[in-house]
């Protein structure tokens, strides 16, 4: 039977994975204390500041729509023009 191959491979990666599981644990990112960490104070939203972001996020995405729309509508008419140039060579050829 064949796999014997693969099999073996398999245990030696989850062996060596299973080996780096200590030194990685050593290393925590978060390992330490917040003893010294300083909260930062952010200035209340208000409604008018909220309803500004509102805003100018609706009209950035309205602005992609179109630049995608007309994006899209090139590379159509793109393909539209090649393909009609392929059939009109088949024709004129035969």
């Amino acid at each position: 039977m064949g796999g014997e191959g693969a099999m073996a491979a398999a245990n030696n990666s989850l062996k060596n994975n299973r080996s780096l599981l200590s030194k990685r644990k050593e290393k925590k990112a978060l390992s330490g204390s917040y003893a010294n960490v300083e909260m930062r104070e952010f200035p209340e939203a208000t409604p008018e500041k909220l309803r500004e972001i509102k805003e100018r996020l609706q009209r950035e995405n309205n602005q992609a729509k179109v630049k995608h729309f007309i994006g899209f509508v090139i590379l159509f008419l793109g393909f539209v023009i090649l393909f009609l140039g392929f059939v009109a060579l088949l024709f004129f050829v035969t």
